[in-house]
């Protein structure tokens, strides 16, 4: 069977089920999220033994116990996000402003009569998916990098449900683009990114500390900000209960240009190990985050005038 037919197949069975699971309430979906939860974690097992190595670099200071009740926990959180999602599908505006609540909002707006573009900086952190529903409250056009997805069916899915409050999605490729032309064009736009991955070691420009761990460090973000002259603000999400958020803002650096380059992505790295140090539960400890940790000398052979 020809590949497109295969994922049109796959949609046509699988879209109809998530479209089922949506409409149900809150309370169900967790029901749901807490055996799912247990499949993964006791059954299949899945990436348990890279989310305890995490954990352990992370924190050498904590109990062989207190990361396994952490890594227990996660996984719960791992699957309500997971149900979240699919909640999405169907949530109406006013169900999901009750849910996800944004504070300090006129911190970007205040910006926003400045004439002042803005990069929004987060973790992979408690649930970072509603935070696109801030576009319909800001004076901004609101972008956001999003990594397409293979089944190209549930990709065109996936990118309408993400954008029906308002949200313009953009694959990475194209992103820098996009903030050039805004930029061009006088489009005041909010850039939101999602930036504690770990980068291609060929493409690393800084590495830095991060959760007592040396790894290499996306920069990306802060390069635009200083190219396009856009602020910077961090996004903090906090978890208050099962299905509910605030998400609360910082600002980093209003004129990026005065910091000296890759402060203010170590300011960035701060703000997110602060907000798993207080609950380590809600990072996202799938990530191979640390999986080049062992390469900076490797790094420092082929880039000998890397500041060492």
């Amino acid at each position: 069977m020809h590949p497109n037919y295969m994922q049109l197949l796959v949609y046509i069975i699988v879209y109809p089920l998530l479209w089922l699971l949506s409409i149900l309430p809150f309370r169900v979906l967790y029901i749901i999220s807490d055996f799912l939860s247990i499949i993964l974690y006791y059954l299949i097992g899945y990436r348990k033994k890279v989310v305890i190595e995490n954990l352990k670099l992370a924190f050498p200071e904590k109990s062989e116990k207190e990361l396994l009740s952490i890594r227990r926990k996660f996984y719960t959180h791992f699957t309500d996000v997971f149900m979240e999602m699919i909640k999405s599908i169907t949530i109406s505006k006013k169900a999901v402003n009750k849910h996800f609540v944004f504070e300090n909002i006129h911190l970007i707006n205040d910006l926003a009569k400045k004439g002042k573009s803005i990069v929004v900086l987060g973790g992979h952190y408690a649930n970072w998916e509603w935070l696109l529903t801030l576009a319909d409250r800001i004076e901004h056009h609101a972008f956001a990098v999003y990594s397409p997805i293979g089944n190209k069916y549930f990709d065109r899915m996936m990118k309408k449900n993400r954008s029906k409050f308002g949200t313009n999605l953009i694959k990475p490729k194209l992103a820098r683009k996009t903030y050039r032309d805004n930029k061009a064009n006088g489009v005041l736009s909010l850039n939101g990114l999602v930036s504690d991955q770990s980068p291609l070691l060929k493409k690393t420009r800084y590495w830095a500390t991060f959760l007592n761990v040396k790894v290499p460090i996306h920069v990306g973000a802060e390069l635009i900000a200083k190219e396009l002259d856009q602020s910077v603000i961090f996004y903090e999400v906090t978890k208050i209960k099962r299905g509910y958020y605030k998400c609360t803002f910082k600002v980093l650096a209003e004129n990026p240009n005065e910091f000296p380059d890759y402060q203010i992505t170590d300011m960035f790295l701060r703000e997110v190990e602060n907000q798993i140090k207080r609950a380590p539960q809600f990072y996202f400890w799938t990530h191979k985050r640390f999986k080049h940790k062992d390469k900076f000398d490797e790094f420092l052979t082929n880039n000998p005038s890397y500041p060492h």
